[in-house]
């Protein structure tokens, strides 16, 4: 077994992170995995056990080895080293979440395209990537193999080893050595993830931009306003009555929201399967490596999406992703603090998400009606798209969403969804509805 001494991680102590506590309230690090069965794990809970107000039960933070003996062997070289950790640290999640922003905005426009075809069963196709941007929030949640070599993830191979010699002395009959707390150790697995800017950037920064709450709202819209049509057939709905409108809305609502909960439990449960076979990312890799080449490829791609905005042609297959990838970073920053500075204002109703997907709505609402006016041009008209597909496509997010309600208690998962739902239909049907019912929608200028 290697020594502390001989550990890379206590040699060089500029290789380790040193999270803000703040990052602890991002709806994709809460400390409930999807499928784990615990009886005081919920959101709440742990943020009220954290805050003092519950004083009994086990800690949040990871026990010994984690992040706060981390950040105590760092604070004993001195304040400017600490500063400099915290400094880097940031830099690399924002990095992180700028990359993969950019990222899941073309694995969710590329998916909507795939999807869209003559005859299609789902017309409201943003669902697909709703789905799938939820199971790869519930695999990463209940994932611990990718970042087992990060600080006091030891603590949960640990107590698997200590299982498995328990389980072989009940077998011998022989008296077997005390067990550690499995469960206390997934905990301490958990926290570690929040302190680390690639966890960060793929579970708020991919999976938040892969999926979209604002679109998934509009198409709740669309079809109480009898307006979603299925690509390539010729017959209008125009004759539907109000009680058809009715049950298309709510089959939007149902399949989105179901198949996006399901989604993240299929992806905990393919995190357990997998967990044999899933590789670990080596510790001088991440540091080395991943960590700096986040900070050329996240700025980089983000100067040259600007870039190929900027210089003609202005083709129109540019304009329908490019724009998107403009406004796409800016999204996902937003969430992101959004997130820091109100999720943990109430412990049953994360704040900073529920502004998000409200706000991203009202600004999709906002640019669906100024597209559907007789004004403006082709490029005014791409770049209203890329503020519906990136800006307000990353702003918002159904993963995360999920993740909440599922780590949340019965009844404040219920009053939060329903919140969240009811208050972002009712702005899309007073901004979209005025204007579909009184003029009406004019072609795209974009699309001729």
């Amino acid at each position: 077994m290697q020594s502390r001494t001989d550990d890379p991680r206590e040699r060089d102590q500029s290789g380790l992170y040193d999270a803000p506590d703040s990052y602890r309230e991002l709806g994709e690090v809460s400390a409930k995995p999807p499928v784990q069965d615990e009886t005081d794990s919920s959101r709440e809970q742990t943020r009220r056990r954290r805050d003092g107000e519950i004083r009994h039960g086990e800690p949040v933070l990871p026990p010994a080895g984690g992040r706060e003996q981390k950040r105590e062997q760092i604070k004993e070289q001195g304040t400017k080293e600490v500063e400099v950790l915290r400094l880097a640290t940031q830099v690399y999640t924002h990095s992180y979440l700028v990359l993969f922003a950019i990222l899941g905005t073309l694995a969710r426009l590329g998916l909507t395209a795939l999807t869209r075809y003559p005859g299609t069963p789902v017309i409201f196709n943003t669902v697909w990537s709703n789905f799938a941007g939820s199971l790869v929030m519930g695999f990463l949640a209940e994932d611990r193999m990718l970042f087992r070599h990060e600080w006091g993830i030891s603590t949960y191979d640990q107590a698997i080893r200590s299982a498995k010699q328990k389980h072989r002395d009940e077998e011998r009959g022989s008296g077997s050595a005390p067990v550690m707390d499995l469960t206390a150790a997934k905990k301490a697995h958990l926290a570690t993830k929040k302190s680390i800017p690639l966890y960060i950037g793929l579970a708020t920064g991919f999976c938040g931009s892969f999926t979209t709450f604002s679109s998934f709202i509009k198409d709740v819209f669309l079809a109480l306003s009898n307006e979603m049509v299925t690509p390539g057939v010729a017959d209008s709905p125009a004759g539907r009555n109000g009680g058809y409108s009715f049950m298309a809305m709510l089959a939007v609502l149902i399949t989105t929201i179901s198949l996006s909960l399901s989604g993240l439990v299929i992806g905990a449960h393919l995190a357990i399967a997998l967990e044999r076979v899933t590789p670990s990312i080596p510790f001088p890799f991440a540091r080395k490596a991943l960590d700096p080449l986040a900070v050329l490829l996240g700025w980089g791609c983000w100067i040259g999406a600007v870039l190929l905005c900027i210089f003609p042609p202005n083709n129109s297959w540019r304009g329908q992703a490019t724009f998107a990838l403009v406004f796409a970073p800016l999204g996902c920053l937003a969430r992101f603090h959004l997130s820091l500075h109100l999720n943990g204002r109430v412990a049953t109703f994360p704040m900073g998400t529920f502004a998000a997907n409200v706000l991203g709505t009202v600004l999709l609402g906002m640019a669906w009606d100024i597209a559907h006016v007789p004004i403006g041009g082709v490029v005014g008209c791409q770049v209203l798209q890329g503020v519906e597909d990136g800006f307000c496509g990353c702003l918002t997010t159904i993963s995360t969403w999920v993740s909440e309600l599922n780590s949340l208690r019965r009844r404040s998962a219920w009053v939060y969804g329903t919140a969240s739902v009811v208050v972002s239909l009712v702005s899309m049907i007073a901004i979209m509805g005025g204007l579909r019912w009184s003029d009406g929608y004019s072609k795209l200028l974009c699309s001729v």
